[in-house]
């Protein structure tokens, strides 16, 4: 099974309603680890990392829990990163 890491960055009435416990939960749901936090310009940043499945079906549950409040999703390939052995909700 193929594992990815990608940083997401969310765009959009994205923060002050809650997406950060959402994508945290629905995260957990998929198994990934990372992070997600609020950015000083409004976005959301995510860090997910997993099967390449789970991330997807990560961000495609979080889109349609957040539909008509994400306007832009970016997708960045990264690096795995072995420091997170879990998924947080970072400051």
């Amino acid at each position: 099974m193929e594992h990815v890491a990608k940083k997401i960055t969310f765009s959009g009435r994205v923060q002050g309603v809650g997406f950060r416990y959402t994508a945290h939960r629905i995260a957990l749901q998929h198994d990934l680890t990372g992070y997600v936090k609020n950015l000083p310009n409004g976005c959301v940043e995510m860090f997910a990392q997993g099967s390449a499945d789970d991330v997807e079906r990560c961000l495609i549950d979080i889109q349609r829990h957040f539909e008509g409040y994400i306007t832009n999703v970016s997708l960045e390939d990264m690096p795995l990163n072995q420091t997170y052995d879990r998924f947080i909700i970072t400051f």
